[in-house]
């Protein structure tokens, strides 16, 4: 049984930062992609930033600039920097795994933006 645990959330006020945490525990084999997707209310979940294994990086275009995601696979974590944060990026963030052809989610984590 795989579980991802999201860390890290909670309010900032507007032009602040964030980094959100996230790690995997249970059975891990080889982690593919590793992502980020948020969810805000009345809206559906969007992709926000994916990590492949090697290393390449893909961001919404309304998080260019501003966040950065990373991983370290030898501790089966991926981590989100937030920085120059608005209110619209006010969502529940949620991880994603890619392992072995099947997804797995996290619980999600509140990140809320004061303006």
């Amino acid at each position: 049984q795989v579980q991802l645990v999201e860390s890290g959330g909670g309010w900032v006020q507007a032009g602040g930062s964030l980094r959100l945490s996230c790690a995997a525990s249970g059975s891990i084999f080889s982690i593919n992609a590793m992502s980020w997707y948020r969810q805000a209310p009345g809206k559906q979940r969007e992709l926000v930033a994916t990590i492949t294994s090697g290393g390449s990086t893909y961001y919404a275009d309304s998080v260019k600039g501003r966040f950065t995601i990373s991983r370290e696979n030898a501790e089966n974590t991926v981590d989100l920097q937030m920085s120059s944060l608005k209110a619209e990026d006010t969502a529940v963030y949620y991880c994603r795994f890619v392992m072995d052809s099947r997804l797995y989610w996290g619980q999600g984590t509140q990140v809320t933006v004061s303006s």
